[in-house]
């Protein structure tokens, strides 16, 4: 396994910049690393951007033309604890515009201030909204509705997707789940793979852990590792991305083979090189073949659902 070439620059500038790793860092502090590594290309201009204040939390509407073909709901990345609307406007503006649907950035609420299960509370409020309002976010009917998240927004987006599915909600034709935190074991092969502990390593992950859900009993519940689900009938199809040197390869691949074997229509792709975060990073050429990939499957299993 050989990290990607781009990749491997940015972990050195980042070195070279005194950027400490995120378990040696305070919250506010690891905001403002996520906020420094913002885009400064505001990304494809879009049809419409809206606001939307949802009680205390914001919701941020990206519409790329005036006649799109579903609505996704996206749930960012960053542990439940760094993360914003500005951090991935640009990655949603380019989801956007690839994809032809309408994003609906959440601006969940984040831990410690807000511990579990603040930010899935915020998930469903936010799911309501767009089921409320499908029809001037999509347009048509018919047209579908799409739950997507990287790394903890991932971990969301499974667990509102369980959730959306026992209560017979069949309104969600696709859940897309990029490198998805799927369970709380810290002790897995990628976890303690020395050649993987890159943008994200195994201390981030306790750290994110430690301030999303301290109690780590209750870290085993479903609604905080969607692989401990016992009963998956009933889900969306899925399309799940997972990254070769990514901590989370393991647990990402076991949830999509979970699925499978349940009888969910899912579509993977693990990407060679690469590492956590990639995605969503728009200075790596890698994260427009990973955008080209997401659209083309989003394109064809929503329009098949």
């Amino acid at each position: 396994m050989t990290l990607d070439v781009e990749s491997a620059k940015l972990l050195e500038q980042l070195a070279e910049s005194g950027a400490k790793p995120f378990h040696l860092m305070e919250p506010v502090e690891a905001r403002g690393l996520m906020a420094s590594l913002r885009s400064q290309d505001e990304g494809p201009a879009m049809h419409s951007v809206e606001e939307v204040q949802l009680g205390g939390m914001r919701l941020r509407v990206l519409t790329p033309s005036a006649s799109v073909r579903g609505a996704i709901l996206y749930l960012h990345g960053g542990g439940w604890v760094v993360g914003g609307l500005d951090d991935f406007d640009h990655f949603a503006r380019q989801l956007a515009q690839r994809t032809d649907c309408t994003v609906v950035l959440a601006d969940y609420r984040l831990a410690p201030e807000f511990p579990f299960p603040a930010a899935l509370d915020d998930v469903e409020r936010a799911a309501q909204w767009v089921l409320d309002n499908c029809e001037q976010l999509t347009g048509p009917a018919n047209s579908p509705l799409i739950i997507a998240g990287d790394s903890a927004g991932g971990n969301l987006a499974a667990v509102f997707a369980q959730r959306a599915a026992q209560r017979g909600q069949s309104q969600w034709a696709l859940q897309v789940l990029i490198y998805p935190v799927t369970q709380a074991d810290l002790d897995g092969p990628g976890y303690l793979d020395p050649q993987r502990q890159l943008l994200l390593t195994r201390e981030d992950m306790r750290w994110f852990w430690d301030h999303y859900l301290p109690d780590e009993e209750q870290r085993q519940q479903v609604s905080a590792s969607p692989l401990a689900a016992t009963v998956l009938r009933g889900l969306p199809p899925a399309v799940v991305l997972t990254a070769e040197l990514d901590v989370l390869r393991e647990e990402g691949q076991a949830y999509a083979d979970r699925m499978a074997q349940a009888g969910i229509s899912v579509a993977t792709r693990c990407f060679s090189g690469q590492m956590h975060g990639f995605v969503t990073t728009p200075s790596l050429r890698a994260s427009s073949e990973a955008l080209d990939w997401l659209s083309e499957q989003i394109g064809s299993m929503a329009a098949s659902r």
